[in-house]
């Protein structure tokens, strides 16, 4: 995937000003990590006279599929082959646009202290994309970048050259030549417009999206005559997202008929009401679903195994229907951190009687951790050894067994919905794995038979039609038929 920018220049304004303007230095071949592959930076040409930035994106493949699962998330959405055989590695995409944001990142925005004067007017630009696709052909492409000022060359790439006669490819070499335009603007063309050719995207779509577009879009988008089409494709053809961008849109547009700021026409809500909006963080929403699932068992004692630095200990004790709290971790150091949180040597007396902190591993049983309602593991399992976790399992549902036990783990499904997590990679450097929603019920189901307990799911965060919750939940019952020995010691 290969993208080139090129300028010309004089002995008084050096084309290799370009290096200042892109913050990469064009005698060093640079490389950066992107959640896709590995983005390489180089010059293969720079003097004062012409100066070329050249742009690869080496795309891991395999990561490729694992992350995207095949359609429309980093496959091509056409195929059921496509997880395997596509052009993801080849042609310019939501890929190379991601990635172009993420290395030119201080230029897109047209920063740049040592040549302030040189990022503020336009430039001789040359930009030249050997492979990109086209849902629209090479009508659509002048459509969308020559009323921004571009002379647009877009050659059809054949499907084959030795058989003509199968005709063109959706594939369109391009060429984009300007004297009108600054870097920044340019570089904003194609973060918009790459993606919208392409008609695809290879991560998930969410109204975060919306607000990219408009940064970028800011003073060509509101006026562009396929300015619909582009909304449309850039936020993958959703419907509230694409009428959420067309509103704010409208209103720069009329803001800038009327020579006003855009507050003063859309004024009609308070600015306190934006923080509203705001969403909540998932470990704020896992607290919430632990401490509703407790309430709905019922439980007045309650185990907090592996409580960390004590976040959700904070929370249970704040809430008087939780008589006692206990805390379990197997580092100090994170113990430490959580009374100093918790202010237990400021505490007063009845509520310092409510709550203790303790030192224990999960991998062995411990009688401290008997007789209680409830036990929650929030966010553990994940953290052991696979051939550790049957220990843990008979730690807590054989030996200690509490009526009731909450266990949540990151759903690795979700995964794809964050673009900047990096390909094949777990959410925490800790993490010895993560499953997917099948693994963790089958693994939960097996667990609650051996030991004698029900077990239901529950979504933790908002839940995706099509991977699932970023977390998800088993909340285990005892059964109470079988009393305080488990099954399997029953069978026996």
């Amino acid at each position: 995937m290969f993208l080139t920018i090129s300028t010309s220049g004089t002995a008084a304004l050096p084309a290799t000003d370009l290096g200042f303007l892109l913050h990469k230095h064009p005698d060093k071949a640079q490389k950066f990590s992107t959640s896709y592959g590995t983005a390489h930076v180089f010059y293969p040409e720079a003097d004062a006279e012409r100066c070329t930035a050249a742009l690869l994106l080496e795309v891991d493949t395999v990561a490729l599929v694992r992350r995207g699962k095949g359609k429309g998330r980093g496959g091509a959405p056409d195929a059921a082959l496509a997880q395997y055989v596509n052009d993801r590695p080849y042609a310019a995409s939501s890929l190379l646009a991601v990635a172009l944001s993420g290395v030119f990142s201080s230029a897109l925005r047209g920063v740049c202290n040592a040549r302030p004067e040189r990022a503020a007017e336009p430039l001789p630009l040359r930009i030249e994309v050997p492979a990109l696709p086209a849902r629209g052909g090479p009508d659509l492409v002048r459509q969308l970048f020559e009323p921004l000022g571009w002379a647009v060359t877009a050659e059809p790439v054949a499907l084959d050259t030795e058989f003509p006669e199968w005709g063109d490819s959706r594939y369109v070499r391009l060429v984009l030549e300007s004297e009108k335009l600054t870097l920044a603007e340019a570089l904003r063309h194609l973060y918009v417009l790459l993606p919208v050719l392409d008609d695809a995207k290879h991560y998930w779509v969410s109204s975060e999206e919306v607000d990219k577009l408009l940064r970028a879009g800011e003073g060509w988008l509101p006026t562009h005559p396929e300015q619909k089409l582009i909304t449309s494709r850039y936020l993958s053809r959703r419907w509230s997202l694409t009428r959420q961008a067309m509103e704010r849109l409208e209103l720069v547009r009329l803001a800038e008929a009327d020579d006003s700021e855009v507050e003063s026409i859309d004024n009609a809500v308070a600015q306190e009401s934006e923080a509203e909006e705001k969403p909540t963080p998932l470990a704020v929403q896992r607290r919430e679903a632990i401490l509703g699932a407790l309430h709905a068992s019922g439980a007045a004692r309650v185990l907090d195994l592996g409580c960390g630095q004590g976040q959700l200990v904070q929370a249970l004790l704040k809430d008087v229907r939780f008589s006692e709290v206990v805390g379990v971790d197997v580092s100090v150091r994170a113990l430490t951190i959580a009374s100093r949180r918790l202010k237990l040597d400021r505490m007063g007396e009845r509520q310092a009687a409510r709550v203790k902190l303790f030192q224990g591993s999960l991998a062995y049983t411990d009688n401290r951790l008997k007789g209680y309602d409830a036990a929650v593991l929030s966010e553990v399992i994940e953290h052991l050894d696979l051939p550790r976790l049957p220990a843990l399992e008979y730690a807590v549902f054989g030996h200690a067994r509490p009526r009731t036990v909450l266990v949540t783990t990151p759903n690795v499904e979700y995964n794809v919905r964050w673009e900047t997590l990096p390909a094949g990679h777990v959410r925490h450097g800790d993490h010895r794995f993560e499953w997917t929603r099948e693994e963790f019920r089958t693994w939960s189901a097996a667990v609650a038979e051996r030991y004698g307990y029900e077990v239901d799911f529950e979504p933790v965060g908002p839940d995706d039609p099509e991977v699932g919750p970023p977390t998800q939940m088993a909340v285990f019952h005892r059964d109470e038929i079988l009393g305080d020995t488990p099954k399997e010691a029953k069978a026996a």
